[in-house]
């Protein structure tokens, strides 16, 4: 199945303990695409840049099967975001961030692009989503993903964003603020009325939840020596959970558990180095072997008890 993301592609400034980087590849449709691509292409980005993003970023999306008819190169610099994490790269402080070109974005699909059976929506304005909606033709399967910015600034706009998509992929504190619920369940039930069909919960390093009409669905998050980045794990995650959608061409409900461990397999490498660096020398092979060693993490006999 077409698989189409639309969202943000960055410049980022990168602090951690151990190093800093500085103008990095990065937003979430970068990460989301990338990730996406070992599992389907090709894959069509439609987002903005300026005119000082770097011709080895556009290199490196084309080496990986994406499409960039959709990708505007405006006048102007690029989306800058800047960011500082803790000793323990739990949580993140936001040091600047410089909208350049991406404030005006205006997502306009090629026509070629309003027939994508997989839609995802990056974290961007809930109104430009629903623009995004308005110009596709009769998606299988719409996911999106916000914010709690969003959720606190534009509610209306973001309640009828959900009230047009199948999937909605959201933090836990996330999914706690927009449902006034602290307890997960009763958050993804009350989101679940407001739309959605599906939704996902990811928890970081406790893995991701998987909320639906056929139960619940728990995915853990693969034990990792060294974390590097966290940078875009959970855009990681929604590429590699709709990657592999558009890859099986299946909606069916095992299909979309497999998807679930193709997404956290993507975000436990994307996490390995800064930005995107450890997607460059990645190969669909150390795809497949992690797939598996999910599966042995999780697999086991049932025996009843006498």
């Amino acid at each position: 199945m077409s698989l189409l993301v639309v969202g943000s592609v960055a410049l980022d400034g990168v602090e951690t303990q151990s190093a800093v980087r500085e103008r990095v590849l990065g937003g979430a449709a970068s990460f989301f695409s990338v990730a996406a691509s070992f599992l389907t292409t090709p894959v069509r980005l439609v987002a903005v840049v300026g005119d000082d993003f770097p011709a080895e970023h556009l290199a490196f999306f084309r080496e990986r099967g994406i499409d960039l008819a959709g990708l505007e190169r405006a006048r102007g610099p690029t989306f800058y975001w800047r960011g500082r994490y803790s000793a323990d790269l739990s949580s993140r402080k936001t040091l600047d961030t410089q909208l350049g070109v991406f404030e005006h974005f205006r997502p306009q699909l090629p026509d070629a692009y309003r027939d994508a059976e997989l839609v995802f929506l990056a974290n961007i304005h809930p109104s430009l989503q629903l623009e995004v909606l308005d110009q596709v033709r009769q998606p299988r399967l719409v996911a999106c993903d916000t914010m709690n910015f969003w959720i606190e600034r534009t509610p209306a706009e973001l309640r009828r964003t959900l009230a047009r998509v199948h999937v909605l992929v959201i933090n836990d504190e996330e999914a706690r603020q927009l449902a006034g619920e602290h307890n997960l369940v009763r958050a993804a039930r009350a989101i679940l009325s407001q739309g959605p069909h599906s939704v996902i919960v990811k928890r970081g390093d406790a893995g991701a939840l998987l909320f639906h009409e056929h139960g619940v669905f728990a995915v853990p998050a693969f034990p990792l020596e060294r974390v590097v980045d966290p940078t875009g794990a959970g855009d990681s995650f929604a590429g590699g959970f709709m990657g592999y959608l558009a890859r099986a061409g299946s909606l069916a409900p095992e299909d979309v558990r497999r998807a679930m461990i193709y997404g956290s397999v993507l975000a436990s490498y994307s996490v390995e180095d800064f930005s995107l660096d450890r997607f460059r020398s990645l190969t669909a092979a150390d795809v497949y072997a992690r797939f598996r060693a999910f599966k042995a993490l999780t697999q086991f006999e049932d025996i009843a008890l006498a």
